[in-house]
């Protein structure tokens, strides 16, 4: 699975070691209300279309393009529904980073839905009452965004002691 080359430059510099990363995901809605997932090739679960924002890139503007470029599809974003921390991930490879996640509700505009990179093994619509197999974490953030409040989503302990 590529990643983009500013994080191959980096990586050569910090090895395997965690990286805080900006991170977008979409969860994208047909006309029939079916969501938008990938299967990863990198480990065969169903996830979220999303990746690693550009240096400088708005995080929108991200979630279009990793979109597009992951499934052929192009969305429009309509809501930021959650800013999350995911949990610490490790990749086969021995990479391992934690991601600020911003998780957009997007519509879909056009494209025809397919594997259209190297980083999905499939690509496919689901009805809510029939999704695949999913963590915890991508269940709240599908959910949080089908039943979206007008009111983004965040984590927040208090005020320090």
């Amino acid at each position: 699975m590529a990643i983009p080359a500013f994080l191959a430059e980096l990586r050569t510099l910090v090895g395997t070691r965690p990286l805080w990363l900006p991170g977008v995901a979409a969860v994208v809605l047909d006309d029939a209300g079916r969501v938008l997932l990938g299967r990863r090739a990198d480990d065969g679960r169903w996830a979220l279309v999303g990746g690693i924002l550009d240096p400088g890139e708005d995080p929108a503007d991200g979630v279009v393009r990793e979109c597009l470029e992951e499934t052929g599809v192009l969305v429009e974003p309509e809501r930021l529904t959650m800013v999350s921390v995911s949990p610490m991930i490790e990749y086969p490879n021995g990479d391992r980073c934690q991601y600020l996640d911003l998780t957009f509700r997007c519509r879909y505009l056009s494209g025809e839905a397919r594997v259209n990179d190297d980083e999905s093994l499939a690509v496919a619509w689901f009805a809510r009452d029939a999704l695949p197999e999913l963590d915890e974490y991508t269940t709240r953030r599908i959910g949080l965004a089908l039943d979206f409040t007008g009111e983004t989503v965040f984590g927040y302990a208090g005020p320090p002691a």
